[in-house]
């Protein structure tokens, strides 16, 4: 019976010699989707309807190159032998540390560009990111990567989870903790917290830099559960140890903030910008 699991198709559609594929599909979903939201709350917010679809369409395109350069980066043992591979973003391999790292430095430059308040954008963009993050992770299920260690199919049935999850997790003669399907129930949770937090009112910044901490803390243990992760050393995981310098930053940003009176305004405060 185990030899006729047959993985899900990667490909959605083909025609002709094009393919299109359910990673891309997924991610791009996310995407929209998040874009969606964050206009909405950007109207509501005071901000001009347009503000964050100018902003994306800068954005996805460098966070999307950034996730690619820092997997290649930290795999470059693999991709310095094989350049063709290396734009081949649909095969997965997109690290979303980097991704967060082009999409910051963007906004950074966008909101003084536009002479905006980086720190309403990144409120406003929050639970859009993390919402993105819990549904591309699906993507990484479509590619049967991101899963953690062996483990039976018995345990699996014990999580009580769809059966077409489970016979994904089937690689190789072999069944995987479903990772991907941890982090992004950890985010979706996280979206949640996000748009309840909206109404607590929190100083501006502070709703982004609580998804860094939800997000990062989530990452650090589920990462520590998978077999796939980039390494900085034998023994050290990139991803944590970004986890825990991130975790420190913005608990520090937000303590700063506070004392020295930069965050003077609340999320929810009605301005001009």
């Amino acid at each position: 019976m185990l030899a006729a699991i047959q993985p899900i198709n990667p490909i959605a559609i083909e025609l002709g010699g094009l393919q299109v594929h359910w990673y891309g599909v997924i991610i791009g979903l996310g995407a929209l989707l998040g874009l969606w939201i964050a206009v909405r709350e950007s109207i509501r917010r005071g901000m001009h309807k347009d503000t964050f679809v100018d902003l994306v369409l800068f954005a996805i395109p460098i966070a999307i190159i950034c996730a690619r350069l820092y997997y290649v980066a930290f795999q470059w043992d693999y991709y310095s032998q094989n350049p063709a591979m290396i734009p081949q973003i649909w095969q997965g391999g997109l690290a979303i540390h980097g991704g967060l790292i082009g999409a910051v430095a963007t906004g950074v430059i966008f909101a003084r560009v536009k002479k905006i308040s980086f720190w309403k954008l990144a409120d406003i963009a929050a639970p859009s990111i993390i919402l993105g993050q819990a549904i591309g992770r699906w993507g990484n299920f479509i590619n049967q990567e991101a899963f953690g260690g062996p483990v039976t199919r018995g345990f699996l049935e014990g999580l009580f989870i769809p059966e077409f999850i489970i016979n994904q997790m089937y690689i190789d003669g072999q069944y995987y903790h479903p990772t991907f399907l941890y982090e992004s129930l950890w985010n979706f949770a996280g979206f949640a917290l996000l748009i309840f937090l909206r109404r607590v009112n929190l100083k501006r910044g502070e709703l982004f830099l609580s998804y860094v901490i939800w997000y990062s803390i989530g990452r650090y243990f589920i990462e520590g559960m998978r077999t796939d992760s980039l390494m900085l050393t034998a023994d050290l995981r990139i991803a944590q140890v970004i986890s825990i310098v991130l975790i420190l930053i913005a608990a520090g940003l937000i303590f700063y903030r506070r004392k020295s009176g930069l965050a003077n305004k609340r999320y929810l405060d009605s301005d001009k910008e």
